[in-house]
């Protein structure tokens, strides 16, 4: 089984974007769980299922915001595991909560106490899982709540009670039209002092180009489109950066990646992504950390 999954996963990097397009559009809509997907690697919500990687990219965020001792640790989109509850618990949250859009996270805990015997050979004390007996009750032992309400679960949390938040590989696929109120509501939660790191990939998912900008907004942001598993809201780097100051926050762009020359012609893009700059097609990554602007 491994031996096929490694099989379909090279195949479904070789196809021609086309092709992957028209399976994904096919197979999201088969009577298929998600979990059967994601072992098949297909529709897998990112990687943080490997501990030295999930460990890896919460510290990454972790010291470009550097909070307060005991902070309280936000994830957005966690994706295929709630690992993030229990790296937060071993490097120092006193509270963690992970909010996503759908009940993704593997709720088997032997993967969690993996997790925590990986940490703990590292050198790090944190709370002990061996003995758990469900999902609950590991997130209850991290300090950590786990709310799969996307926008509306983001919006039962307190003013101010989040010090550090991240997400990565994440903001590009929130809704365009749900993107705004996302960063007022996480502008809303982000304590005086705390800051939010996100890792942010600008490429479309199919090949990593720029063919998502070949659509009409009519098109890609159509239910059949936005609901088969490659939806980005190709919203560009200028875009960004107007949103975050527009929604409360200062901006420092980290680190940026930027093709050589486009990818996707631009005379192939969708009418209102052909006048665009060079900057903003031609960064296809983009990292930041954005900290409240303060009231004047």
């Amino acid at each position: 089984m491994p031996e096929a999954r490694s099989r379909l996963r090279r195949g479904a990097a070789t196809a021609p974007w086309r092709l992957k397009l028209a399976a994904k559009l096919v197979l999201a809509r088969l009577p298929v769980a998600y979990g059967s997907w994601s072992r098949l690697t297909l529709f897998k919500h990112g990687t943080m299922d490997e501990p030295a990687y999930a460990e890896g990219v919460f510290r990454r965020h972790l010291e470009r915001v550097a909070p307060r001792d005991a902070y309280v640790a936000l994830e957005l989109g966690p994706g295929d595991t709630a690992f993030t509850a229990v790296v937060a618990a071993y490097l120092g949250a006193a509270r963690t909560v992970l909010v996503d859009v759908g009940p993704f996270a593997r709720r088997d805990v032997e993967g969690y106490r993996k997790m925590a015997r990986y940490l703990a050979a590292a050198g790090l004390s944190g709370p002990e899982l061996e003995d758990a007996q469900s999902f609950e009750e590991m997130l209850e032992r991290c300090s950590a709540e786990y709310l799969v309400g996307g926008l509306e679960s983001l919006r039962s949390l307190g003013d101010g009670s989040v010090d550090f938040s991240f997400s990565h590989a994440v903001l590009e696929h929130v809704r365009a039209g749900e993107l705004p109120a996302l960063l007022r509501e996480l502008r809303r939660v982000t304590a005086t002092g705390g800051a939010s790191s996100h890792v942010i990939d600008l490429q479309d998912h199919l090949a990593h180009g720029l063919n998502n900008l070949r659509f009409s907004d009519r098109v890609w942001e159509s239910r059949l489109f936005a609901s088969s598993g490659f939806y980005t809201n190709r919203v560009r780097r200028s875009d960004l950066l107007r949103l975050f100051d527009e929604t409360g926050f200062e901006t420092e762009v980290v680190a940026e990646a930027r093709w050589e020359r486009l990818p996707t012609p631009r005379a192939r893009l969708a009418p209102r992504f052909r006048s665009l700059s060079d900057d903003d097609l031609l960064v296809h990554n983009l990292e930041v950390v954005l900290r409240p602007r303060e009231a004047t």
